[in-house]
């Protein structure tokens, strides 16, 4: 018995050696599940080939997915956590057509992380309504600062506010660390909790109405005594987005270096409308937008699917 105990003893380092290796695959392994990489090309799914990370397709005229790709894991959103900041400024402030002063500190805080701005200036008097508008088509973070301020007080209590309705809204792998998604390790969310989101903020009129508008110009302003033309993101890049079939209606793009091309979309097609929400694709602004090359290749593979 004592001779066993010893050979066991001798055998103890191996066996702590394979504990730990396999502990560290583990991280490895979880790390790469709970954020998947923009830079790999997704293997071929139902007969064509995507190259976002994760996506989501649902019909809104039944409620079915029809479409779903790694869609619960966790990714970061970049701009299009802009969706929940824009629905939240309509849902609480009751008059959209007030005015209010563009802080200052919102712009020396977005300055320094470099951040997508709508035109605006520190203490410009703006209109809620085209603050909406100054959020989402251009994906100004300016326009979503002075929202989140407008509304909590402070982007803090605009946060807390975000992660209890992403709560309401049933977005269980949703974290919200900012308004605006410039980049976070707390910030994350998955496909298809923005689906859960977009589902839910286009039954807003206000929110569908801003969502799909190609270009706005705000009324002049104290700064602005012309007025500023602002213009969706996602119609730059897709000019009249024609489907056979139909046709997309509006949609979010986004993108940081970790968070990689992001989209979410409207589209209309033989009487139905389909939100589509893709994330991690790889690329920047200056190379071919895999994002919406993805969504065209998502939207005519179910139209022609329909067809059959």
């Amino acid at each position: 018995m004592q001779k066993r105990k010893r050979m066991n003893v001798r055998f103890l380092p191996l066996i702590i050696f394979i504990m730990l290796m396999f502990i560290l695959y583990g991280f490895i392994a979880s790390g790469s599940i709970l954020f998947g990489t923009a830079s790999e090309r997704v293997p071929e799914q139902k007969g064509y080939t995507i190259h976002s990370r994760q996506a989501i397709l649902v019909d809104l005229t039944t409620g079915k997915t029809l479409f779903r790709q790694q869609e619960e894991q966790r990714a970061y959103p970049a701009s299009l956590t802009k969706i929940m900041t824009t629905l939240l400024a309509i849902e609480h402030i009751h008059d959209l057509h007030k005015t209010v002063q563009m802080p200052a500190t919102v712009f020396s805080d977005l300055r320094d992380k470099d951040a997508s701005m709508a035109g605006f200036l520190p203490n410009e008097d703006v209109k809620i309504i085209d603050l909406l508008y100054g959020t989402l088509l251009p994906s100004g973070a300016d326009a979503s600062g002075t929202l989140a301020i407008s509304v909590a007080g402070s982007e803090q209590a605009f946060v807390s506010m975000m992660n209890q309705k992403a709560a309401e809204l049933g977005m269980r792998h949703t974290h919200f660390a900012n308004d605006s998604g410039l980049q976070d390790p707390r910030h994350y969310t998955t496909a298809k909790d923005l689906s859960l989101l977009l589902s839910y903020a286009l039954k807003n009129s206000t929110f569908r109405q801003v969502f799909t508008t190609k270009q706005h110009r705000i009324d002049p302003t104290n700064l602005h005594p012309d007025g500023i033309m602002l213009h969706s993101t996602l119609f730059q890049k897709i000019g009249s987005g024609q489907i056979n079939g139909g046709a997309i209606l509006g949609g979010k793009t986004g993108y940081t270096d970790e968070a990689g091309l992001c989209l979410a979309s409207l589209a209309k097609m033989n009487g139905h409308e389909y939100i589509l929400i893709t994330l991690g694709a790889p690329g920047n602004h200056s190379t071919t937008q895999y994002d919406i090359e993805d969504a065209y290749t998502i939207f005519k593979n179910q139209n022609e699917r329909n067809a059959r």
